[in-house]
Formats: C-alpha cells, sequence, structure tokens
C-alpha cells in the first residue's frame, strides 16, 4: 500500500485537486412541472373516467381530442361566485374536485338551497340555459373548486355527434326529474327527521363536506330544529 506520509500537505491537495478534475460533472435536472396543463389534463381524466362509470360507454379519441379544443376547465376560490341572480347560466358545469351550492334569497334574506355540488356531480341553471333567460339563482364554491365548463351552445352539438354524451344527458335527466320529485314531496309530506335520514341514506358525503346551516337550508329545516336531529345520530 502507498504510504501517503511520506508526501507534503501540499502534494495531497495537488493530487487530490487533479483527480477531482478527472471526475464527469454531473448536472442535477429538475423537470419543470407545468402546472396548468397538468390541472387540465387532470380534469378531462375525471370527466372521461366519470362518463365511462355512469354510462357503460367511453369517449373515443376523436371525441376527446373536440372536447380538449371546445372545453375549458375553470378554478374558483372557496366563497367565489359561479353565477350570481340576474346573469344567464351559460355553461353547464362538471365538478372535478371541490363542492358547490345553488341557492336563492328570498326578500327577508333567508337561503334556500336548490342543490349541493361535489365531485362527479353537475350544476347550472338549466331553466336559465334552456332558454336565455335571467338566472334566479347564485352558485358559489364551498371550498376551493376545480370545474369543466360545457358551453350551452355545444351541448347540442356534443349529444348529436357523441353516443357516450348523449347517453349521459339522457340519464342525467331522468335522474334530475326523480330527484326534482323527491324533494318536493320530501318537503310537503316529510318530517325535519326523515328528510335527513333520507339525506344520509342516498347522499351521505353531504354531511362530511357541508355545514350545519347548509343542510338544513337544503332540506328546508331550521338549523336548531336541524342540531336536536342529528344529536340522535
Amino acid at each position: 500500500m502507498f504510504d501517503t506520509s511520506i508526501l507534503s500537505n501540499q502534494t495531497i491537495m495537488s493530487l487530490t485537486n487533479e483527480m477531482n478534475s478527472a471526475l464527469p460533472t454531473v448536472i442535477s435536472v429538475i423537470p419543470v412541472v407545468n402546472t396548468e396543463e397538468a390541472i387540465r389534463a387532470n380534469a378531462f381524466t375525471c370527466l372521461f373516467n366519470h362518463i365511462k362509470l355512469y354510462t357503460g360507454k367511453e369517449i373515443c379519441d376523436t371525441e376527446a381530442v373536440l372536447l380538449k379544443k371546445l372545453l375549458k376547465y375553470r378554478v374558483l376560490r372557496k366563497r367565489q361566485y359561479l353565477l350570481q341572480e340576474g346573469d344567464v347560466c351559460r355553461y353547464l358545469y362538471y365538478v372535478v374536485d371541490g363542492a358547490l351550492r345553488m341557492y336563492s334569497v328570498n326578500s327577508r334574506g333567508q337561503e334556500s338551497i336548490l342543490a349541493l355540488g361535489v365531485e362527479n356531480n353537475w350544476i347550472g341553471d338549466r331553466e336559465s340555459m334552456a332558454h336565455g333567460i335571467p338566472s334566479n339563482y347564485n352558485i358559489d364554491a364551498i371550498e376551493h373548486t376545480i370545474l369543466l365548463q360545457f358551453p350551452v351552445e355545444y351541448i347540442e352539438l356534443f349529444i348529436k355527434t357523441m353516443p357516450a354524451f348523449a347517453t349521459l344527458i339522457r340519464l342525467q335527466t331522468k335522474e334530475f326529474s326523480i330527484d326534482t320529485q323527491k324533494r318536493i314531496y320530501a318537503v310537503l309530506n316529510l318530517t325535519a327527521e326523515e328528510r335527513y335520514r333520507e339525506l344520509l341514506a342516498t347522499r351521505p358525503e353531504f354531511g362530511q363536506r357541508f355545514s350545519q346551516n347548509l343542510i338544513a337550508a337544503y332540506l328546508g329545516v331550521k338549523p336548531e330544529t336541524l342540531s336536536r336531529v342529528r344529536k340522535r345520530y
């Protein structure tokens, strides 16, 4: 073995520098992630998976290209409006991530919630969209929310050219009509406890995502009444 003790400190330092200079230079390259592109790509992946799961049909590659070209994603901060009373609703929205409410406010300042929306739900004022009239409702974000916007003028095109989307709209319309009928029946015939029990059975995620006041406004009961009911569950 070579005895380094016979070398001077200056010689050792010189040899060390020569060895280091002979080593290959390694450059660490950190990939730059375009957050906006990533959010957009994930939004469409969620949409296509949702359509397949909901309808049993897939969006083909050609249809996917068209949707990506014509649709835009939108990000809302908490409490930001998506639609305000008096504006015309020009989009049907698919919820990629987050939570929203659609509600009206009466002359006494009391809120009535028509719809709550979370991931894989659709939200929009269908009457305003269909007839081009000012909306009676507000829609705002309960938490940070990401959506895909379906312009009203393109929906009919998508229905005619995309079998999976046509099936989606048909099933949605059917489900929306049934849900509306059930809610009217609940308001007219069910007690506060029965309405809450029905909510837990059909939309258990609402109880975890929305406050007591929001759920009360959705069920059409007073918050203090709902508070007494929830203590029994």
